[in-house]
């Protein structure tokens, strides 16, 4: 076995952002040596890699440069050039997720398309090249209202995503290749963390409950574990399990997914790297989410992936109406309050929506931690600066 353990060895991450911030408090643990690119000068990861590289993610040259004398390459963000990735990984490179796996869900007709063509159930779907011919087939009269909206490419935080109940919907939304899904009456938005290892060692984190921002379309808060049956609980895990073997994900995969009324489990979509839906499991997992991404890509046994109590996560995003430099109003407030944890992100700037940390809320009861959850989320504010 390679050791990766205060040697020369040196894991690439791919994206400089929060999810590799959290990442490096992980390799700091165990002194593993990174070396980190990210477009931003200001990213997160600037001040915990072993060596930052400034530099665009989707240029091949760039990430082609970057990860030749790294041994294992890995991501934080999927926009990344693929291309650049099969070449190093062509040249003996580690590619956790690999190349083929980040291709296939980089954009979401083909992940959609994926799942249809393995059995994996998913809400009915069209693709259309281009956002002129879903509008022709609408106005046809064939394509049944209401439906959502996906951008195939780049859509993330709420973005690229759109629910159209009249056809006045479509106006300003981007061209391109697109996705119009039947609109899922579900019960509830749920996600299940699944981490492969590179030794084909596979395991469930339990499944999550989240609940979304009317306007934002973005997480508020997630609830683990889930609200939900066992019966319904054991579906989800095993439906998680099935999305992951079929990508041969090595790492985590998150897999996000509906509930609905007569408790049928489909897919909506996944992310093959830690996610917002894991956050909660850095206080109340006995292995957290990132620490089991580094498990699993570097072949180590995976951890336990049960909770020593329950956790609610808060998303910390900008304020409404506020952009500029960052003040987090009222931290201390929360900070008097039991069982309460907050994660800033580092980032300098904030504006509506922009996710700027997360609280973590840990509890023996899921209710207590939810309803504590509520009083943090009234109480602190991300604002700017009144200069």
């Amino acid at each position: 076995m390679t050791n990766y353990f205060s040697s020369d060895f040196t894991l690439g991450i791919l994206g400089g952002g929060q999810l590799g911030k959290m990442l490096l408090t992980e390799t700091r643990k165990f002194d593993i040596a990174t070396k980190v690119l990210d477009p931003s000068a200001e990213a997160p990861c600037r001040i915990g890699s072993n060596t930052f590289v400034q530099g665009s993610l989707t240029d091949f040259d760039t990430v082609y440069q970057f990860g030749k004398d790294v041994q294992v390459l890995t991501i934080e963000i999927e926009n990344v050039n693929v291309d650049a990735l099969e070449k190093l990984q062509a040249e003996g490179v580690q590619v956790y997720p690999t190349p083929q796996t980040i291709r296939q869900i980089q954009n979401k007709a083909v992940q959609k398309q994926f799942y249809a063509a393995n059995g994996i159930p998913t809400a009915p779907f069209r693709v259309f090249e281009s956002l002129t011919d879903l509008r022709a087939t609408a106005e046809a009269g064939t394509l049944k209202l209401p439906f959502v909206w996906k951008s195939a490419r780049f859509g993330y935080d709420g973005n690229g995503v759109k629910i159209v109940r009249q056809l006045t919907d479509l106006n300003g939304l981007p061209d391109g290749q697109c996705i119009a899904e039947t609109l899922v009456p579900f019960a509830k938005e749920l996600a299940v963390i699944v981490a492969r290892s590179s030794q084909g060692e596979v395991c469930t984190y339990p499944v999550v409950e989240m609940e979304f921002h009317p306007e934002a379309n973005q997480v508020e808060y997630v609830i683990c574990p889930a609200r939900i049956d066992d019966a319904v609980a054991q579906k989800a895990r095993a439906i998680a399990v099935q999305v992951a073997e079929a990508f041969g994900v090595v790492g985590l995969l998150a897999v996000e997914l509906f509930q609905t009324a007569d408790n049928e489990i489909l897919v909506n979509e996944v992310a093959p790297r830690p996610h917002n839906s894991g956050h909660y499991s850095i206080e109340a997992a006995y292995t957290n989410q990132f620490e089991q991404h580094l498990r699993a890509i570097l072949g180590l046994p995976l951890g336990s992936t049960q909770s020593k109590v329950a956790g609610v996560m808060v998303n910390l995003v900008g304020a409404e109406g506020e952009q500029g430099e960052v003040v987090y109003e009222n931290i201390a407030q929360i900070l008097a309050m039991e069982g309460v944890t907050p994660h800033i992100y580092g980032k300098k700037e904030t504006r509506p929506f922009r996710k700027m940390g997360h609280v973590t809320i840990v509890n023996p009861e899921v209710a207590q931690a939810r309803a504590i959850a509520e009083q943090v989320k009234r109480t602190i504010r991300v604002i700017a600066l009144k200069k």
